[in-house]
């Protein structure tokens, strides 16, 4: 894994190009020993012909306006791309027709001057946190290989993507945590960004109040970068924030119950990590926190109003794990959406008040390390426990419509471990860079 920059720079220089890199990407999708069969739905038949295309306007120093020159990137299976059948991990939509054009975040990462490697695979729908997915198989973590752990969902195979140099980053989707779960479990560095700041035209929707995108990479850095790619903004490299400037509210509450002993060690020395650095952190009581879970039941409801007709004729193709709990949805009354539409409100006004004084608000983003596949696929009751904790922390941020960065908080070689910086609606260039200087802050810990 190498950060963005570091590959730009090697290729504006000649040290390496796009044919090189996305050569390499290939053979390990297509390694046999690897996990590029789950990864990936589809791999993109002209990656190498965009990449020489790259390389021409790299030899000719026609790099204006493409920041992403030549870089291969994988994007999640429910954006459409031009040509090609979106099936969103699903087989119900596998004899769709194919999209007539690209995605709006496809067209910006062309644009861009991206090489789209190819499309990841994910849980299907993208409606669990766990990422498995029966129908295309679950790639496994890259932490301990020998028990296969979960990547984290949905954007699963972005993850393993990235982890396995099969991409230099991923675009996924983060409804409830589908970008910062698999970032934590696998050791990498995601981002959600404040929902309607990138497009979703040409995505298949989970929950559209809640739905957003975002990149999975190896720094801050990487993900500021693609994030303005994606939102159409102009990337400004800014030195990290002094910590010692910053103050930071650490969330009380459900968020830290149930840590198992490698996160709340993890979070733990975090914590510490930051105030040795200067920083200024305190615990912050949000009060209406407790009346989350009971107001953010919103999703099925959406969810159903898209997959209602699908269901109907083809449920039986479906992940009984997804559909059971899309169908959740279905007796849901109007007058209970929209109760629950002004009980979000009233929240969200709550935190802007409660979080105004900080410079971000801290949690595990997960509260337990990855389990293993083979402990969730055939039981229920463990998959549905387990996919509550994965979502529990994360999804907060999504139903305050806030923002929301995770980036890796654990010991070189112990079980990958995320730790949030969360913001509330549109600071997220400031959670960006308030990250870029926690990721300064831990690096000792990751050595």
């Amino acid at each position: 894994m190498r950060p963005i920059g570091d590959v730009l720079q090697q290729l504006h220089s000649g040290v390496t190009t796009s044919r090189m890199l996305v050569e390499q990407c290939l053979t390990n999708i297509a390694n046999p020993d690897g996990e590029g069969a789950r990864t990936f739905t589809r791999v993109n038949d002209r990656a190498l012909q965009q990449a020489d295309e790259a390389d021409a306007l790299l030899r000719e120093g026609d790099t204006a306006n493409k920041p992403l020159l030549g870089l291969p990137i994988s994007v999640k299976d429910l954006f459409d791309v031009e040509g090609e059948v979106t099936t969103a991990g699903s087989v119900v939509l596998s004899e769709a027709p194919p999209a007539d054009q690209d995605a709006a975040i496809i067209a910006r990462l062309r644009d861009a001057g991206a090489v789209i490697i190819g499309r990841t695979n994910m849980t299907e729908f993208a409606y669990s946190g766990l990422g498995l997915n029966p129908h295309y198989g679950t790639p496994a973590n890259p932490w301990d290989r020998a028990h296969r752990r979960i990547p984290g969902g949905s954007s699963s195979g972005a993850a393993i993507s990235v982890t396995d140099d099969m991409a230099i980053a991923a675009i996924g989707t983060d409804t409830g945590g589908s970008v910062r779960i698999p970032s934590a479990l696998c050791g990498l560095t995601g981002f959600k960004p404040t929902a309607g700041r990138i497009p979703l035209h040409g995505t298949v929707p989970l929950a559209r109040s809640l739905d957003s995108v975002g990149p999975l990479a190896v720094t801050v850095d990487c993900c500021a970068r693609l994030d303005a790619v994606l939102s159409g903004e102009i990337h400004a490299s800014h030195p990290p924030l002094p910590l010692h400037n910053l103050k930071f509210g650490v969330l009380q509450g459900y968020v830290l119950e149930g840590l198992d002993d490698t996160t709340a060690t993890a979070f733990h020395n975090a914590l510490n990590a930051l105030k040795e650095a200067g920083a200024t952190t305190e615990p912050v009581e949000f009060p209406a926190l407790a009346r989350i879970p009971a107001s953010n039941q919103t999703a099925a409801a959406e969810a159903y109003a898209w997959h209602r007709r699908s269901l109907a004729t083809s449920g039986h193709r479906y992940d009984p794990h997804v559909s059971t709990r899309i169908l959740h949805g279905a007796n849901m009354l109007a007058a209970d959406l929209l109760d629950l539409m002004q009980a979000r409100r009233e929240i969200i006004a709550e935190s802007m008040q409660v979080f105004a004084g900080y410079d971000a608000i801290l949690l595990p983003t997960t509260p337990i390390i990855a389990p293993s596949i083979a402990d969730l696929e055939h039981d229920d009751a463990a998959y549905f426990n387990a996919n509550g904790l994965m979502l529990r922390n994360t999804s907060i941020f999504n139903f305050l419509d806030g923002c929301g960065l995770s980036v890796p908080c654990h010991r070189n070689g112990e079980a990958p471990v995320g730790l949030m910086i969360a913001g509330t609606h549109g600071s997220d260039a400031h959670i960006l860079r308030v990250g870029s200087a926690i990721e300064v802050a831990l690096t000792p810990l990751r050595q």
